[in-house]
């Protein structure tokens, strides 16, 4: 008996998807953003408009999975939370988080990541991460010494945005990565800009998978120069954690710190989006200070770090989530072959108010009423067996960035226009957001 096929986008919707979903996102850039892109996105509402393409092909097609016409392997698109679910949750069988392109743009800088493999390696590189990062545990066991770093360089940080009476990303982002060092590395890292730089050169290769050659000269500098930083296993960071884990080479370890550190570029985008968040909705701002003024560190944190997630809901820093059919699978509206790619992109389950009557607000409570997941197809790093494995220890430090920020100094955003009483844009470019500090 032939198998049913997939319900399958006509020819004129599918070039809709490649130019007005995928395109955008990797326009945008996967692996690295590209700011002039980031900033056209927001101005013509890419995202926004990305969302409501979505929500058409849903209204004609049904919420099952709809197959796209492309060159290449096949490819679908998840339309409903409950196949977003069904994925996620079988991931890596029959859903392998290993996808062909992301295989081919991880390969620039980190190849034997855990995201990059798949089956035994994938089982020990990830549980390498599960252990180093304490996934699944809301405080890490060395906070308190990540918490005295947070507010050293949030002082410095400060300092420096009082002289030049703003802050705007470029100070930002250098204290945040100053600070991301000593995280995982140490003190004798802090300013090792030269480190993060050559990841950033090797993620921007990473931007065009498989149509860049890999520059294999660099890639091993950087592993080399990143492992000189981890065999010094300075005491409370990160590093020192990995040292008192038995490793073995098969871990890779230095790949999976390069995805920490890569995580955390994200992460300082997130974490700006949400004080651009907080200081304009006054009454969330207010019960958030009241929170870190209330707390001794370290601490929960649950309202900043629902503000966090917020930012991350509304603007996901991984758009598209890919996966990749392990064997045949059956669905709903038809059949799909082992080798499909699948495609989640965020935004639409995050930005669809005819699912969430919040979507277009700043609503950081939903994240402190229980795990939101269970009633919302909300995925800010991904769920299941696939969870990021960083997905409480990134939001400790933002939180605390956050808290250690707000308890020093108000701040007015004077680069955009956000409020309670409208609708939030598609998208915030992070890059172009500036405050005035008092």
């Amino acid at each position: 008996m032939a198998k049913a096929r997939m319900t399958t986008a006509s020819v004129a919707d599918s070039l809709s998807i490649m130019t007005g979903v995928m395109g955008p996102t990797l326009a945008k850039g996967v692996i690295v953003r590209r700011p002039k892109v980031v900033a056209l996105a927001e101005r013509l509402d890419l995202d926004g408009g990305a969302v409501r393409r979505m929500q058409k092909l849903r209204r004609r097609y049904g919420d099952g999975p709809l197959r796209v016409r492309m060159p290449g392997p096949p490819r679908v698109l998840i339309l409903s939370g409950r196949d977003l679910k069904r994925v996620l949750d079988g991931t890596p069988e029959p859903f392998a988080a290993a996808s062909s392109e992301k295989r081919a743009a991880l390969a620039h800088f980190e190849p034997k990541v855990a995201l990059a493999s798949h089956g035994a390696k994938r089982a020990v590189r990830r549980r390498f991460n599960e252990t180093a990062l304490e996934t699944a545990t809301p405080m890490h066991s060395l906070a308190p010494g990540f918490t005295e770093m947070v507010e050293e360089e949030v002082e410095l940080l400060l300092r420096d945005a009082d002289r030049n009476g703003e802050l705007d990303w470029d100070r930002f982002f250098r204290s945040w990565y100053r600070l991301v060092r000593r995280v995982i590395l140490g003190v004798e890292a802090r300013e090792d800009h030269e480190l993060t730089d050559m990841l950033a050169d090797l993620r921007a290769r990473g931007n065009w998978a498989f149509l860049r050659s890999r520059a294999e000269r660099l890639r091993d500098r950087f592993h080399d120069r990143l492992n000189r930083h981890l065999e010094r296993a300075e005491p409370g960071t990160l590093a020192a954690r990995i040292a008192a884990m038995p490793t073995t080479p098969e871990m890779a370890p230095s790949h999976q710190v390069a995805q920490w550190l890569f995580a955390f570029d994200p992460g300082g985008m997130a974490t700006f989006r949400a004080l651009a968040l907080l200081s304009t909705h006054d009454e969330e701002r207010e019960l958030a200070m009241e929170e870190a003024d209330a707390a001794t560190a370290p601490s929960r944190l649950p309202r900043l770090r629902g503000a966090l997630l917020e930012s991350l809901r509304l603007w996901p820093t991984t758009p598209g989530i890919l996966r990749e059919t392990t064997r045949d699978t059956e669905w709903e509206n038809g059949h799909l072959p082992k080798g499909t790619g699948i495609t989640i992109f965020a935004p639409y389950f995050h930005r669809d108010e005819t699912q969430l009557d919040f979507a277009h607000r700043f609503v950081p409570r939903i994240w402190a009423e229980g795990d939101p997941a269970a009633r919302f197809p909300l995925v800010p790093f991904s769920r299941g067996p696939g969870v990021c494995p960083a997905s409480d220890f990134v939001p400790m430090i933002c939180s605390h960035v956050l808290a250690a920020l707000l308890a020093r100094r108000r701040f007015r955003l004077v680069s955009h226009e956000l409020s309670p009483e409208q609708e939030l844009p598609g998208l915030l470019d992070n890059y172009s957001i500036r405050f005035a500090v008092s």
